[in-house]
């Protein structure tokens, strides 16, 4: 049954979910005007749908990110997204955030002001201001994954924080998706754990590399492994490997 809170959306930025399908290429796109969470709809329908079908909204009035975060997306600012995909490698969910985040960092880059960062273990930013965040939610039966929701918001809009950003001015949501979304389904279609050219395009981009952090653990950022662990290096020189947590910069980063 539908939220109460959901409402369905004729057009998106113009265009009808028919138009949205083919300019995309996906087998099923359905557009809302307002959801608590994209995430939400896309558990909800995703046993009766296709993979590969995209969910969008206008505004989001509880979207979610990890450790329970929640947050308010809002109406016609970004790109608030899930795609519903069926994963057949175990090992791909390993490093999913990881993967999504990097191709959308590679597909995204011509819309921004500058080249987009990645920030372990699911973040985009350009420069010290972020841009986008991933979130992937799993579906399983017994040792078999069902499902991947793979929800992404993005600021196509610079909102009205002193840590946040945007595309560039002249950006259109319809912009980002045409790019956004064939990159998420690449990334979802990959197999395994990263390779060592997904790794090294990984470093090219980490903006943790070599920093000081505070979380996980106190040391410095040795990067990611190719499982997709955070690796930590302490004082004595030992390296811890974290596949969860959050990554807390010892110094903020400055924002300019």
């Amino acid at each position: 049954m539908s939220s109460s809170a959901e409402r369905s959306a004729v057009r998106y930025d113009g265009h009808s979910a028919v138009e949205l399908e083919t300019l995309l290429g996906v087998p099923r796109v359905k557009a809302f005007a307002s959801v608590t969470s994209t995430l939400d709809v896309a558990h909800r329908i995703a046993e009766s749908v296709p993979a590969g079908t995209l969910l969008l909204a206008d505004e989001q009035t509880a979207g979610r990110g990890t450790q329970g975060r929640r947050w308010v997306s809002r109406a016609g600012d970004g790109v608030w997204l899930a795609l519903i995909e069926r994963p057949a490698d175990a090992r791909a969910l390993d490093v999913l955030s990881l993967r999504c985040g990097l191709y959308a960092a590679e597909a995204l880059d011509g819309l921004a002001s500058e080249p987009i960062g990645v920030k372990w273990p699911n973040d985009l930013y350009v420069g010290a201001r972020k841009l986008a965040g991933v979130l992937i939610e799993t579906r399983w039966r017994g040792a078999a994954a069902e499902w991947v929701a793979i929800g992404f918001g993005l600021n196509v809009r610079t909102p009205p924080l002193e840590t946040a950003t945007g595309l560039v001015d002249d950006c259109t949501r319809v912009d980002a998706l045409v790019r956004l979304v064939p990159a998420l389904r690449r990334a979802a279609s990959a197999g395994e754990h990263l390779t060592d050219d997904e790794l090294a395009r990984w470093r090219d981009r980490d903006m943790a590399r070599g920093r000081s952090v505070s979380t996980p653990s106190a040391g410095t950022v040795d990067g990611v492994a190719p499982g997709g662990e955070l690796l930590v290096r302490s004082a004595d020189g030992s390296v811890a490997r974290h596949r969860t947590g959050t990554l807390t910069f010892a110094e903020p980063l400055a924002c300019s």
